[in-house]
């Protein structure tokens, strides 16, 4: 898996991690070897992943990260989104392709495909033909390390103070570089934060199969950060915005929120979902819109009082264990 930890890959680790504690005789865990990492992967998918399930005599595949060996029949497979069928364009031609072609097959041989958002199944339904009494609805976690996190401590001051944060005040963005992002709506929000002495900082790489949107000069770039280095950064946030104009769930709102940080965010897709009532919605064509709510949570000591307070309502309860027990409550029960 790639170093820097995106959605897709926290649901692989937190699954398959978790899921042989709970049931150890029940589980085993299958990867590819290192040599079949990232495009490989899928011939290692797609050929061998099956054999390997008929040998062991396995119920079921269960696959974390969007897709599963077409050939299997025992399929139980997470579906994050269907962002190669709503934005074709914003991905490269082969993965397209290879997508368009095997999301819907996948979709309608699988024994069950669990989605992490009613967002996510609708998209299912209207552009894979969905069979809808298949899909089960399962939200992710939010990461032990953040729900457990506290006021800040000198550990995350010396982490704010190597990625050179601990100088001035910031709002955060954490996602993938590319076009659905949106990242280049927050030049404006930018440009307004300097005037009051705060940074908008970035973080999160690229995907090879994804065309990267063009990078702000005015948003400060931090790339990929390590998984420990999270906390840190989202506590020392005045705000942590997310613009997206598509996501299948939005895991850093949660993770914000878990942190103590307000969090301003698009109001359409799966974000609404996420955000469970406690941020403040906008529309992400809108630069003024986001710009008058990323100053409002960041300065207004009322708004970010009440926007903290329901973040932590917000996220008691969505756990990573949470979220392992209900997949295999389902597998049990199929």
């Amino acid at each position: 898996m790639r170093p820097e930890t995106g959605g897709v890959e926290r649901w692989a680790r937190e699954l398959s991690t978790r899921l042989p504690l709970i049931r150890p005789t029940s589980y085993r865990i299958e990867a590819p070897p290192t040599m079949f990492a990232h495009r490989l992967g899928h011939l290692w998918e797609q050929g061998v992943l099956p054999a390997l399930a008929i040998r062991r005599r396995a119920a079921f595949v269960l696959s974390p990260a969007n897709l599963a060996p077409l050939a299997s029949r025992r399929n139980v497979v997470v579906i994050h989104d269907a962002a190669p069928l709503r934005f074709p364009d914003d991905f490269s031609r082969l993965y397209t392709a290879w997508q368009s072609f095997l999301l819907p097959r996948l979709v309608s041989r699988s024994v069950r495909v669990i989605v992490p958002s009613e967002f996510s199944r609708r998209e299912l339904i209207e552009l894979c033909h969905a069979d809808a009494s298949k899909i089960v609805v399962i939200p992710p976690g939010v990461p032990d390390d953040l729900l457990e996190h506290g006021d800040p401590s000198p550990a995350d001051r010396e982490i704010l103070e190597r990625h050179g944060l601990a100088e001035r005040p910031y709002v955060l963005t954490v996602g993938s570089h590319v076009k659905r992002k949106n990242l280049a709506a927050l030049d404006p929000v930018a440009r307004a934060l300097d005037e009051v002495g705060v940074d908008l900082v970035a973080v999160g790489g690229g995907r090879p199969q994804l065309s990267a949107e063009k990078r702000s000069t005015l948003v400060r770039d931090l790339g990929p950060v390590a998984a420990g280095d999270l906390a840190a950064l989202y506590a020392g946030a005045r705000v942590m915005v997310l613009p997206s104009i598509y996501e299948g769930f939005g895991l850093p709102v949660c993770e914000a929120m878990a942190c103590g940080t307000p969090v301003v965010c698009s109001n359409g897709t799966a974000l609404v979902e996420a955000a469970g009532g406690a941020a403040l919605l906008v529309d992400p064509s809108s630069a003024g819109e986001i710009t008058a709510a990323v100053l409002s949570a960041a300065l207004d000591p009322d708004v970010r009082e009440e926007l903290i307070r329901l973040g932590f309502e917000r996220v008691k309860g969505l756990t990573w264990q949470a979220t392992a027990r209900s997949v295999d409550a389902l597998l049990e029960s199929l």
